[in-house]
């Protein structure tokens, strides 16, 4: 029997436990793959009593998490109860959040599961109870860290029309400029390329590099970083034998004629990569974290605590990022991973 996916609760006053619940009652009618939910059957079930949603759970261990999926939603105990109502995080939410992804990722490590999905947390809830982290990328890669070593983590947003990679995560305009380096560029789009090549089935990745500026910086004319360090990267990469090109201009590289020229656009800040993504894809756009050790997906959205226990919740995002975590599991061969 295949590994099931380990899915995290999220943020437990947000949407993650109704997407959950969502997806798996659609498990038959989608051909889903199995996976089980981190966190505490009580509160789950007492949210699909709120959402008036018809349930079987099933405590379980992870061993028996897959046999018991198609029959009952099958929920891990964390040990951490979950006492927060629909929209109304407080400071308990915080252990039970995260300890459903030190859960998550030590079963995937364990051999128990085949990738980590994680729900949505709220990252303003989990800063006033004391964490560190700008948010969930950072905190697996503390997590997946070996002997002092902690990998890159390299965020890609993937969808069906469009995957993106930003150089540059969590950090403001002013600070990702700073950040910008040829090196950060070229570490970056390796893992990109790599995890493509490995984890996609694409056989010769294509990566279109954005420039930093208007008009990839105008030949200097509009700021000197695409020549001084967006230009060498690209050599860098060609020069060992990945297919880049750029820098391009970011406003004409997301086109439809455009997007058919390469597999992935690696851009140099957060909003030159999201903001297309989410306007081309944002009900079944994927957050995927590359350079880490094990398979991790998202739904790229936040924790809609608006509409939490209302039933409005759209499992779309996480039905996509559940089908892409086993995809990534098992990757098969497909000419590009926009399929």
């Amino acid at each position: 029997m295949e590994k099931p996916l380990a899915l995290t609760l999220g943020e437990p006053a947000g949407i993650g436990p109704d997407i959950a619940i969502k997806a798996w009652l659609r498990r038959e009618e989608l051909k889903l793959p199995p996976f089980y939910l981190l966190g505490d059957s009580g509160f789950v079930g007492r949210r699909a009593k709120v959402l008036g949603l018809d349930v079987k759970f099933a405590d379980v261990d992870t061993g028996h998490a897959a046999a018991a999926f198609s029959d009952a939603l099958p929920v891990v105990s964390t040990g951490h109860a979950a006492t927060c109502a629909p929209g109304q995080p407080d400071g308990r939410s915080a252990d039970a959040a995260l300890a459903s992804i030190r859960h998550a990722v030590a079963d995937v490590r364990a051999g128990h599961a085949s990738a980590v999905v994680t729900n949505p947390i709220a990252k303003s809830v989990l800063h006033r109870a004391g964490f560190r982290h700008p948010g969930h990328t950072e905190y697996l890669a503390e997590l997946a860290a070996e002997q002092g070593q902690t990998p890159q983590p390299v965020m890609m947003l993937w969808s069906p029309l469009l995957a993106v990679v930003p150089v540059t995560i969590h950090a403001s305009l002013r600070e990702a400029i700073g950040q910008l380096t040829t090196d950060l560029i070229v570490s970056t789009a390796r893992i990109a390329a790599s995890a493509l090549k490995n984890r996609f089935g694409v056989k010769n990745p294509r990566l279109a590099l954005s420039g930093l500026n208007p008009h990839a910086g105008e030949d200097g004319t509009l700021g000197s970083e695409d020549q001084t360090i967006v230009a060498p990267a690209v050599k860098i990469l060609q020069a060992e034998g990945i297919a880049a090109k750029g820098p391009l201009p970011a406003d004409t590289l997301f086109h439809d004629a455009a997007r058919k020229t390469y597999d992935c656009a690696v851009c140099m800040y957060h909003d030159q990569a999201l903001i297309p993504i989410k306007t081309l894809a944002f009900e079944d756009a994927v957050n995927v974290t590359l350079g880490l050790p094990f398979i991790r997906t998202s739904p790229d959205h936040g924790t809609a605590f608006d509409i939490a226990g209302t039933g409005r919740a759209n499992p779309a995002s996480l039905i996509a990022a559940l089908r892409l975590a086993a995809r990534m599991a098992c990757p098969k061969a497909p000419s590009s991973p926009k399929q």
